[in-house]
């Protein structure tokens, strides 16, 4: 199977820089992944296809202001630091920019001196472990110095940090935002709740990878990046008996499908705890857990849009995808959302 198989034409134009104003007012589009029909709807449509019994899964991690301007001690030269991975207490794994110069024992000063950084490690392609010194609650100081990361084709400043953020965003720890999420009210979910829907929680902080395109022409050669997940003991629990009860798993995003396919047993049964996934969804994978899925639009030629493709059928999705292009459907991050029943 070929990466080339994932290709559509999108108009630049369509993808979207901003959020709308009122988060369920996005477009839905309904594929059905049996028959391949296809209706168009709302968001806000969203619970009519949500039964009592069904367990509804979200990711409930928070993106971190991961992207830090500064500049070089002695010479004055800017740096930016984006975030990747926690190491320990004061070890960050980062993408740092100007790459080449960033050598061991370099240090880089961020706002006035509130917080700096030492190199320790150099890893590849730009990335490497630093150490931070600051005073304080290191996440306080990067709510104040850091701004929020956007993916690189979304060129409008975000004018409400919240806005990347989900409603239910708790765990910090993500350099991108479980974007299927971002349709989502307060108020939906407790009108999901009072449907008799079951409403689960688990974690996988999206990293850096998550835009990275496919570079081989065989998929099977892709090296997947690995993100940190937990599910705790009562969320298992929720998803465990609502899937024992007859009930549909319904996943919100790619992030939160990884999550539970990385962690059923062959029967479909969740176990609480936590570790790093890289696992690679694409056709031809059975799914254990997941049933259905609401999802945001994807890049041509997405680990994403494979992802979708092993859930409702490479045709049908290309197919869903052009005819989403023709409607004029906003895509990505900030776009219209697509739910698989």
């Amino acid at each position: 199977m070929n990466t080339s198989d994932f290709y559509f034409d999108l108009p630049e134009e369509l993808i979207a820089q901003v959020p709308l104003e009122e988060r369920t007012a996005s477009k839905l589009m309904v594929l059905d992944k049996v028959t391949g029909e296809i209706q168009h709807k709302h968001f806000y449509d969203m619970i009519t296809y949500l039964n009592p019994g069904d367990c509804l899964v979200l990711n409930d991690t928070r993106v971190i202001p991961a992207r830090l301007f500064g500049a070089r001690e002695g010479s004055g030269g800017k740096v930016e630091f984006l975030l990747l991975t926690r190491k320990s207490e004061k070890d960050w794994e980062v993408l740092v920019k100007p790459g080449k110069k960033a050598r061991i024992g370099d240090r880089i000063v961020f706002g006035d001196g509130i917080l700096t950084a030492t190199i320790k490690e150099i890893i590849e392609d730009g990335k490497r472990i630093v150490t931070f010194e600051y005073e304080g609650i290191f996440e306080e100081v990067l709510d104040q110095l850091g701004e929020m990361p956007l993916p690189p084709y979304i060129h409008e400043k975000l004018e409400d940090k919240e806005r990347y953020q989900t409603v239910y965003s708790k765990h910090e720890g993500s350099a991108a935002a479980p974007t299927a999420g971002l349709h989502f009210t307060k108020e939906l979910l407790e009108q999901i709740k009072e449907k008799g829907v079951h409403i689960a929680y688990v974690t996988l902080h999206v990293g850096l990878g998550t835009f990275r395109p496919v570079k081989v022409e065989d998929i099977l050669e892709h090296e997947m990046h690995s993100e940190f997940y937990i599910i705790d003991e009562e969320n298992a629990k929720i998803i465990n008996d609502a899937k024992a009860n007859g009930g549909k798993i319904i996943s919100v995003g790619t992030t939160s499908t990884r999550t539970l396919e990385s962690n059923a047993t062959e029967d479909g049964v969740i176990c609480a705890g936590s570790g790093w996934t890289n696992i690679f969804i694409y056709p031809g994978y059975k799914f254990k857990c997941v049933d259905r899925l609401f999802t945001n639009f994807h890049l041509p030629e997405s680990t994403l849009i494979m992802l979708v493709s092993a859930l409702a059928g490479r045709d049908q999705v290309l197919h869903a995808y052009n005819e989403a292009v023709k409607e004029k459907y906003r895509f990505f991050s900030f776009g219209d959302a697509m739910f698989i029943k």
